[in-house]
């Protein structure tokens, strides 16, 4: 009971502190607005643990180190000199030059801060040119917020993705690509199980992908040292949010020296990562690669990158970033599963016929903020071969199938998700067909799964389509005999077509009495 009323009142303060975020609307461009949030948030939380750090080490007796960076660092938590932190803020908060103050404050925590080299906004706030009433508005409430008293519950990770997603949803096509639905993010995680390893997301946007990694890492009791983290952006802004959605939560990341396109500027030449979880931009067109990339060493083996849009591309270098037993899961959309436009028919033959694809899952519509476009999983691995260390089965030749459309539950009016019970059922059956003896033995399910064989793919075309495979559910027999049914079932449409007459007379007395009979 106590646990819903906690879960209750968070609920409450960040749709409170959504409402502060609105009044911005009429200032700032509603693609500007989240960075807005977002850094006076991490500023509040950087501050708050900052002041807690200093208050162990005047507890501690070392009122003497109280100015020393290591001593803050070394538990990890970044120093803030005066002007940086949030009482200062909040002092001066109504103050016509709030926004040059606010800037200088980030810039001074990046500066005395590696880690938050490149991360922070440049002189964000006075660029912007904020209503300062507003912005005061916003300093208020998140001064409310304690980001540091309830370490289990993660309060500043939840109002990261509680803004995410509420930036993701309010902005629709106009933006939010950068965010991944959470319950598509733990679907993957739980599907390719990312213990020990590096991780890899080429287009990793937010940063949301690690962020569930390490989750399942910590649920799973596994270590967090054991995973190493690596990924690239493109967009600046984005960039920044996924260096301080990292940062934020203390974990460690490669994400490149720079925003940098993954195609032209690959800032991990050299990696073979054990894990990829991606959700590349869908459908990308005006893709250059295909005419200034032709020999690129990605495209080795398979046909020229098509020139339609870049969903081949991506699929092919994830495959070039895959270690020896690597295995990758990620996001397309579903015409990724079928199309034969631009060579993409002969690439996904090639693919397939080097027994990489290990699964395909068809998701249920309605779960992304940012497009209608249905949407696919794929998961590719380097071997098939069985594996003892990790429990898995010869798989060679096999793919297994699995439609997932008619799972999750509508949220609101417009948009769905996969509960908990969904997410561990679809992640259950593949771990099952693995062969994770944890997980039971695997058997098809007609209208659910299907494990394929190559031959099978064939007969289909090479079309990847899970409803080509599994087939139709099958319908329960409820045990009445079709005779009593169909009796039922004409009396109940006589007694409805005898009504439709009664009404139907009704309706043209009524018409009568008005003068409107009907004309002779």
């Amino acid at each position: 009971m106590a646990a819903t009323a906690k879960q209750q009142a968070s609920k409450g303060f960040e749709e409170s502190l959504w409402d502060t975020a609105n009044k911005l609307r009429g200032t700032v461009e509603s693609s500007e607005y989240k960075h807005v949030i977002l850094s006076l948030i991490f500023l509040k939380f950087a501050s708050d643990k900052f002041t807690d750090r200093e208050q162990e080490l005047i507890d501690e007796g070392k009122d003497a180190y109280l100015d020393m960076v290591e001593f803050y660092t070394m538990k990890n938590v970044f120093y803030l000199p005066e002007q940086a932190r949030w009482l200062y803020i909040q002092t001066y908060a109504k103050q016509p030059d709030i926004a040059l103050k606010v800037d200088t404050a980030l810039a001074t925590l990046e500066k005395h801060n590696k880690a938050l080299r490149g991360a922070l906004p440049d002189n964000y706030f006075s660029r912007l040119g904020l209503d300062p009433s507003k912005l005061a508005a916003l300093i208020d409430t998140i001064s409310n917020i304690d980001t540091t008293h309830d370490q289990e519950n993660d309060v500043v990770g939840r109002v990261y993705e509680y803004f995410l997603g509420k930036f993701a949803a309010a902005e629709g096509k106009l933006g939010g690509e950068f965010y991944t639905p959470k319950c598509v993010v733990n679907l993957i995680a739980e599907m390719i199980e990312p213990y020990k390893g590096k991780i890899y997301d080429p287009c990793c946007g937010s940063g949301g992908m690690f962020v569930q990694s390490v989750k399942f890492v910590q649920s799973h009791h596994g270590n967090q040292k054991d995973i190493s983290i690596y990924g690239q952006e493109n967009t600046g802004t984005t960039y920044k949010l996924a260096k301080m959605n990292l940062a934020i939560r203390g974990i460690a990341g490669n994400l490149g020296d720079v925003p940098a396109d993954t195609f032209f500027k690959d800032q991990h030449p050299d990696l073979k990562a054990d894990f990829i979880m991606a959700n590349p931009p869908f459908n990308l067109k005006d893709w250059r690669g295909a005419d200034e990339l032709t020999s690129d060493p990605r495209w080795a083996g398979y046909e020229a990158p098509p020139t339609g849009n870049a969903n081949y591309a991506w699929i092919l270098h994830m495959i070039a970033k895959l270690s020896a037993n690597g295995v990758a899961g990620f996001v397309m959309a579903n015409g990724s599963m079928s199309t034969n436009t631009n060579s993409e028919g002969e690439i996904r033959k090639k693919i397939i016929e080097n027994d990489l694809v290990d699964c395909m899952i068809a998701l249920p519509g309605q779960l992304f903020y940012t497009t209608q476009i249905p949407v696919c999983l794929w998961f590719l691995t380097q071997s098939k071969q069985a594996d003892s260390r990790r429990d898995f089965r010869n798989r060679q030749g096999e793919t297994l199938f699995i439609d997932a459309r008619n799972l999750g539950t509508m949220v609101d009016r417009t948009h769905k998700e996969l509960t908990s019970d969904d997410i561990t059922e679809i992640a259950r059956t593949y771990h099952a067909w693995r062969g994770e003896k944890k997980d039971g033995s695997y058997a098809d399910k007609a209208g659910f799964c299907k494990a394929a064989t190559l031959d099978d793919i064939k007969a289909n075309d090479y079309v990847l389509t899970p409803g080509r495979y599994v087939g139709a559910a099958e319908i329960e027999d409820d045990g009445i005999a079709f005779e009593t049914k169909m009796a039922e079932l004409s009396s109940t449409l006589y007694q409805q077509m005898q009504e439709a007459e009664r009404l139907d007379a009704v309706i043209r007395q009524n018409l009568a009495v008005l003068g409107y009979g009907e004309p002779s």
